[in-house]
């Protein structure tokens, strides 16, 4: 549903062939999802097939054809409809990358203490990242700044770990 809704959410402001659809979330810090080229095409295709989207074949000089999208009316009605349905509920949240901390104490301290610092290093730069963003712009982009304050957050929760380890 979500990756649908971005999707859909990208095309609302202007047809886009697929690659710069691909850009825009490679390069965005504050997507909150990942999707990945080929998952990006397949649901065009999907969203095609249900009338959602449509496309049009566009050539410029000598490169191949593209195709560039755009949402239909009835495209427009499942974007509103799947905003409210994204707006009003609170799925489970699942966090892949945490699983490994219910398990830290196993591991030595000094070792533990240096995969975290690792970890920290690497919540910094998307923190960093997103804070690089221009306020105005995380402000009206409330999924980047919902990202920018949980990785802020991290960063607090990952150094007061750190120093509760023994060798810290």
């Amino acid at each position: 549903m979500e990756k649908k809704l971005l999707l859909l959410g990208m095309l609302l402001s202007h047809g886009m062939h697929g690659y710069q659809l691909n850009e825009m979330l490679r390069h965005n810090p504050g997507t909150p999802i990942s999707l990945k080229k080929s998952n990006a095409y397949k649901l065009l295709n999907d969203m095609e097939e249900d009338g959602w989207v449509t496309h049009t074949q566009e050539q410029e000089g000598n490169r191949p054809q593209r195709r560039v999208y755009s949402v239909t009316k009835d495209g427009k009605a499942a974007f509103y409809r799947l905003l409210r349905e994204n707006l009003s509920s609170h799925p489970s949240p699942e966090f892949p990358g945490v699983v490994g901390l219910d398990f830290l104490y196993l591991l030595p301290a000094k070792e533990a203490v240096v995969l975290l610092e690792t970890r920290l290093e690497f919540v910094r730069e998307k923190f960093e990242e997103l804070d690089n963003v221009e306020i105005k712009i995380r402000q009206s982009h409330l999924a980047s700044e919902y990202l920018h304050q949980f990785y802020a957050h991290e960063i607090e929760w990952l150094t007061e770990i750190i120093k509760r380890l023994p060798s810290a």
